[in-house]
């Protein structure tokens, strides 16, 4: 006789899905999206509940600054003010109207100083009603020709008009040279600065 064998033949389809059902790899990889998912569920719902009180409390506290009356001023405050506010406006301008740089009006003065001179003194006057302020010049140089190149250079200083030559004479230093005095007069424009 011969032999036959009865039991029922393994089915390929069948063990490949009872491997993948005990595959410990697929198992973690499941776990841990579920796990990362529930994570960031829980952490979503606090950050909203966070919001939502902040949001309450912004809500109350519009609500009590709204509730808060507004203290208006009364008509002769009002105006009283108003007129302060004025004269304040009113005496800064004409101070800053007639102020002068005299920082800037000096630094020209000094690029513009030959070499072979020298100052004795130098004066100014406050300025006038249109803006102007008077500017002497006293010094000593070698020659006329210091004299000269001196006026022609002030001339092109732009803060400086009117540059007149007011006396100039020959005389004698303390050491015997020869030597020129002059004095020279401006007008300084431009008091707004």
């Amino acid at each position: 006789m011969r032999a036959v064998n009865l039991l029922p033949k393994d089915d390929r389809r069948q063990r490949g899905a009872e491997a993948r059902r005990n595959n410990p790899v697929l198992i973690g990889g499941v776990a841990g999206a579920v796990l990362v998912t529930a994570i960031l569920c829980a952490w979503f719902l606090t950050a909203s509940a966070g919001v939502a009180d902040n949001q309450k409390r912004r809500d109350a506290a519009a609500a009590e600054l709204s509730a808060t009356p507004v203290p208006a001023p009364t008509s002769a405050q009002s105006s009283a003010l108003q007129q302060q506010k004025v004269a304040r406006v009113t005496a800064l301008s004409s101070a800053l109207g007639g102020r002068l740089a005299w920082d800037r009006v000096l630094r020209e003065f000094a690029l513009v100083l030959p070499d072979d001179v020298w100052l004795t003194s130098m004066s100014a006057q406050a300025p006038t009603g249109g803006g102007t302020s008077g500017f002497t010049i006293n010094g000593r140089t070698y020659s006329q020709d210091g004299v000269a190149r001196l006026l022609a250079r002030l001339a092109l200083v732009p803060h400086l008009t009117n540059v007149t030559l007011q006396h100039s004479s020959a005389a004698t230093s303390e050491t015997g040279r020869k030597i020129v005095e002059f004095t020279i007069n401006a007008t300084v424009k431009g008091a707004a600065a």
